[in-house]
């Protein structure tokens, strides 16, 4: 069977799609990325056409298929501490800061395979130390957030890990593992990840959050869409609770009632 190509109108059936599912604004510019990653699918069903894969994805009765389809498109590159900027801002203006009994509670809500909710872990241990503290990690893909579960890493991607917290924090892979590292087992337990589609209402039942962090999913999103995904998170950020997003994302032109403490940083008064 050879590798099927798509025509500009199955392309704009695959925008409307994955738009609908979760609100991401796949580009034309994406064209080849969609063709490259769901050609094995149409392989996988013997299908012939990218027409045939979207009239079965769309008919209702395939929702497995249709989240392998969600997973294969979402991109989720990430890793240890990305933008320090923020963890410094986390440490400095928060955690150093915090006086409350109350459990502390830390929201990455685009959490991809794990490096940012386990960062924040890694930050809570250290500045909480006894204190209670909670990490909730949350993705549109239900593949990454498996591997997050897991908390294991090839070692090239400690890069950017502070030896003392690799020390503490991360156990070095023998004999078979060589090669990987597994977050331990102290900060595992600490940390859950939910399946989330932050277009959409988010359950009560997680709770509130000291901060949230936003970070490269918005870049995805139509002003729209940013719109509702916003006012999905707020009712979740407690009265001066923060919310973080990427260095290359803004909340410029929306209507959110979130102070800004500089580029990036916001507050709910």
């Amino acid at each position: 069977m050879n590798n099927p190509q798509i025509s500009d109108q199955e392309f704009a059936l695959f925008q409307r799609l994955i738009y609908k599912i979760g609100g991401i604004s796949l580009s034309d510019a994406k064209k080849v990325l969609l063709v490259g990653r769901l050609q094995k699918r149409l392989r996988h069903h013997q299908l012939e056409t990218f027409t045939q894969y979207y009239r079965m994805l769309a008919d209702g009765a395939h929702q497995e298929e249709l989240q392998i389809m969600v997973d294969l498109l979402t991109t989720n590159e990430t890793y240890f501490f990305r933008e320090p900027k923020h963890f410094d801002f986390l440490r400095d203006e928060i955690l150093l800061k915090w006086r409350s009994t109350k459990c502390f509670r830390i929201w990455s809500a685009a959490s991809s395979t794990g490096e940012e909710p386990y960062t924040l872990a890694m930050m809570l241990a250290h500045h909480l130390q006894d204190a209670a503290w909670e990490v909730v990690g949350s993705d549109l893909s239900t593949r990454v957030l498996e591997k997050a579960q897991q908390g294991h890493y090839p070692i090239e991607r400690n890069e950017g890990i502070p030896p003392d917290f690799l020390r503490k924090y991360c156990l070095k892979g023998v004999r078979a593992q060589a090669g990987t590292f597994l977050i331990a087992e102290s900060l595992r337990k600490r940390v859950s990840f939910h399946h989330v589609n932050l277009t959409l209402p988010i359950n009560k039942e997680l709770g509130k959050f000291e901060v949230i962090f936003l970070r490269n999913v918005m870049i995805y999103f139509d002003a729209e869409t940013k719109r509702k995904v916003i006012n999905n998170l707020l009712p979740h950020l407690v009265s001066g609770g923060h919310l973080i997003i990427g260095h290359s994302e803004t909340l410029n032109g929306l209507e959110t009632g979130l102070k800004a403490l500089r580029p990036t940083i916001y507050r709910k008064d």
